[in-house]
């Protein structure tokens, strides 16, 4: 077997206790004998563990998670891929297996092999395709069970309206942690609280809970020969603007993308001012598991509204 230079990924999916398993899976999925000749080191390209592993004909993308929530999170996961594609039609990877191996949890997926360098109609695309998602509403903001966003756990128990749910789902509860991090300023905590009252007002036009990715930045979108593939979603039903404004959360994107969008759903005017009042949870996060750098953003964006 090919190795390349992340030793400490590579032998550890050599052992037996996670290769034997790993390929007796995906020997069930090809219906052929299946044994992994090639291993690649992948975590560069993720927040986990990560790897590519082949035969020589048939690659597969493996994940791995630790910890006491890592099964939990990799479940949701799967059921998230699933649920885009059954209810949006929207093109996710092919997940081929999920496995315990002692206290490590391993999601197998069929590696995506056609990504090619993005041009303004691959821009285009991805909008389109977070469009479709959009276009799947439901009945309540939230969803039958939690998510995750990376590993931070998310309640998605539903409620009516989406204020409230935007406050006391996501916005609190982010806040309490990040407060509990200790990375957040005490003083900060009261101006976040201000904005509990304003919501309904600060949310803008009242919108049919929509089906959302839930961490919409631009690399959980794939650009393939065939389309735009979506991964590590963290779906609820919430409001559209919530993916359109986590697109550009890490990085900037083409008004391509944008546009694509409008061709399938228009975006509200308003969404310019309300963009960095949804990011405010996100901020929240990144103080809570990053440190007190993301500070000066999540101030930044909090003086626009209180």
């Amino acid at each position: 077997m090919t190795q390349d230079q992340q030793p400490a990924l590579v032998e550890r999916l050599l052992r037996e206790e996670f290769r034997l398993p790993l390929e007796a899976s995906v020997s069930a999925h090809l219906g052929r004998a299946w044994h992994a000749q090639a291993i690649h080191d992948k975590s560069e390209r993720a927040s986990h563990p990560a790897a590519t592993l082949t035969d020589g004909r048939y690659m597969v993308f493996v994940k791995l998670g630790e910890g006491p929530l890592a099964a939990d999170q990799i479940e949701q996961e799967v059921a998230g891929l699933r649920l885009l594609t059954a209810r949006s039609g929207v093109g996710t990877p092919v997940v081929i297996a999920t496995l315990q191996v002692a206290a490590t949890a391993v999601m197998v997926m069929e590696a995506v092999d056609e990504i090619v360098e993005r041009e303004l109609t691959h821009w285009q695309q991805i909008g389109q395709t977070l469009a479709r998602v959009h276009a799947v509403k439901g009945d309540r903001f939230g969803l039958e069970t939690h998510c995750y966003w990376g590993s931070l756990y998310q309640d998605n128990t539903p409620l009516e309206d989406w204020p409230t749910f935007f406050w006391e789902r996501r916005i609190e509860p982010r806040l309490s942690a990040a407060l509990n991090s200790g990375n957040l300023p005490h003083e900060l905590v009261p101006q976040i609280e201000q904005l509990r009252p304003h919501l309904p007002a600060l949310c803008g036009p009242p919108v049919a809970p929509t089906l959302l990715h839930g961490d919409a930045h631009q690399n959980n979108f794939l650009s393939t020969s065939k389309g735009a593939l979506l991964i590590d979603p963290s779906i609820y039903y919430g409001h559209p603007e919530i993916d359109l404004a986590h697109i550009d959360f890490f990085e900037s994107v083409p008004h391509d993308f944008f546009q694509g969008y409008a061709t399938v759903t228009p975006i509200d005017p308003g969404f310019p001012q309300r963009r960095d009042l949804w990011r405010i949870p996100t901020w929240l996060a990144m103080v809570e598991v990053d440190g007190p750098q993301h500070l000066p953003m999540l101030r930044t964006s909090l003086q626009q509204y209180v």
